[in-house]
């Protein structure tokens, strides 16, 4: 994980901008959506929005992560609850509207079952850096197909970032830096993210 990698962000089928005060028709659309993926095989996973390399055997072991929006949390609570012929209430809906932040959740690679504690991550919008209100990572990361050779390890990093610190139309780069030295960037563009 040395030196600098710059992965670029795959723009998701739906754009519009990160909502903070997504409308009713705009919250009815992400249900449906969720309801939807279902019929399609779509695992809910799915609906957050991705960046980094698409996930295929040539990308295995670079990083890539999701972006968990208040629309895109909604579609994937609505495909969870239709998977089972249900549909979500008034009080799971609301819970994931009053949610004050953005989650950022990156998938890291290394060689040290601990590798991903005490990463810091932080958004970058023009000159400006925005931090996290909390970070946590996986204490204990998972062995990946290529252990015991490198990368020997799979750990997840979540990222919590306060909805009024960051300009929720701006191109935006999210920063990485794993304990074990280097650094890691995205290029994000928030208005293409629903």
């Amino acid at each position: 994980m040395a030196g600098a990698l710059i992965i670029l962000f795959v723009v998701p089928i739906r754009a519009h901008a990160i909502e903070l005060q997504p409308s009713a028709e705009q919250i009815a659309s992400a249900l449906e959506q969720g309801k939807a993926a279902t019929t399609t095989r779509t695992p809910p996973v799915e609906l957050y929005s991705w960046f980094g390399p698409p996930s295929d055997p040539a990308n295995e072991f670079r990083p890539r992560g999701f972006l968990m929006t208040k629309l895109s949390g909604l579609a994937v609570l609505s495909a969870h609850f239709a998977l089972r012929a249900q549909q979500p209430n008034e009080q799971e809906i609301r819970r994931i509207l009053d949610d004050q932040y953005l989650q950022v959740s990156i998938t890291l690679y290394g060689d040290r079952r601990d590798f991903a504690q005490n990463t810091f991550v932080m958004l970058v919008q023009g000159g400006r850096k925005i931090m996290p209100v909390r970070i946590r990572a996986d204490d204990t990361a998972d062995r990946t197909s290529a252990w015991p050779k490198s990368p020997a390890y799979r750990a997840k990093v979540v990222a919590s970032f306060t909805y009024g610190d960051f300009d929720p139309l701006a191109t935006t780069q999210l920063f990485v830096f794993p304990r074990t030295g280097g650094e890691i960037s995205f290029d994000l563009d928030f208005a293409a993210i629903p």
